[in-house]
């Protein structure tokens, strides 16, 4: 808490010198005109082992964001599809006194592992890994600040946060949940990334950790991480979770731009979100069984000025005995269609 408040003080302080050394330059009125964005994923999966199919809109979302002013700027996202729900997802101011860093404050997507901070339109597979979906989600309400240092190919990220996702907002919290990531990027390509999060989403208090890195070098990209989450006072078994892809694209022309071939590897171990509890017992439940995936697919990218991609894919699960599978979270093969604009 006292070194969030340090770098807070600091960031606002540098405001003022800041707003000097760029007191002669002058920025177009259309600089503070809003961006609007939105991404449509549109899909169909297929069940064999139950000969059964589903289309879903997985994401119809869009976004506002901006500038007001040189050092203040401000986002607003909704998923008027997520599954057929409705979400609020981004809504933050955001001051930014210098190149070096920022200070946000609001709902936003909290500073932790690579793959579960991706946003739709970047993902690589249609359905996201085990850590990103259900061991490692990553949007809460609070204060971030950034550091950027000048001449270091490093970012520095750090927040308080409530601890308990979107929608409990409300409620008043004795015990701070924070959350820290550090990217650094050793040669052009190359990431490596490092990040913790508290959270206390009831009762108890859950600690992550994660580690990944992803190398880029020609066509391909290859990205492996490791989280382990431990749950305080031993209430749950700690859970290890995986993923480990491979994507290599081939340039092509015509009505397609590229064509990417992917695999990928994940896993976890049985997982308790910190909330679901017996009844009787009102000992925790398991909310997403332990598992085994091997993902295989094609990505064609269509041709357009910012992203459109057909997604193909076929997932293959693992289950130890015993295991009670999520209807949704068995053998699939899944079609879809993603648009960014």
């Amino acid at each position: 808490m006292r070194k969030l408040f340090i770098t807070t003080s600091l960031l606002v302080a540098a405001a003022s010198g800041a707003a000097a050394a760029d007191s002669t330059k002058v920025r177009n009125f259309k600089d503070y005109l809003p961006e609007i964005h939105g991404t449509v994923r549109a899909k169909y999966e297929y069940q064999p082992q139950i000969r059964s199919g589903r289309f879903q809109v997985r994401n119809a979302r869009f976004s506002l964001s901006g500038d007001v002013g040189r050092y203040v700027a401000y986002k607003a996202e909704i998923d008027l599809s997520d599954q057929g729900n409705i979400r609020m997802l981004d809504a933050y101011a955001q001051i930014k006194p210098a190149s070096w860093g920022t200070l946000t404050l609001g709902q936003m997507r909290v500073p932790f592992t690579i793959d579960a901070h991706r946003s739709p339109h970047v993902q690589y597979f249609p359905n996201r890994s085990f850590i990103a979906k259900q061991v490692g989600d990553v949007r809460d309400v609070g204060l971030a600040a950034a550091y950027k240092p000048q001449g270091i190919p490093l970012v520095a990220e750090a927040g308080l946060f409530n601890g308990k996702g979107l929608t409990e907002q409300k409620e008043w919290n004795k015990a701070a949940s924070f959350s820290a990531k550090v990217q650094a990027f050793p040669v052009k390509g190359w990431n490596v990334t490092l990040s913790m999060q508290k959270t206390r989403p009831a009762q108890t208090s859950l600690y992550m950790y994660d580690i990944g890195t992803y190398v880029e070098l020609g066509r391909w990209h290859v990205e492996a991480e490791y989280l382990y989450k431990h749950y305080a006072g031993k209430a749950f078994s700690d859970v290890n979770a995986f993923n480990a892809f491979a994507v290599y694209s081939i340039p092509t022309r015509g009505f397609l731009n590229r064509v990417s071939i992917l695999a990928r590897y994940d896993m976890m171990q049985d997982h308790w979100d910190g909330v679901a509890l017996d009844e009787a017992t009102r000992r925790p439940l398991i909310t997403d069984w332990g598992r085994q995936r091997v993902t295989g697919g094609v990505t064609l990218g269509i041709r357009c000025p910012i992203a459109a991609e057909l997604r193909l894919n076929y997932e293959k699960y693992f289950y130890d005995d015993g295991s009670i599978p999520d209807p949704s979270e068995r053998d699939k093969a899944v079609v879809e269609l993603m648009v960014r604009f």
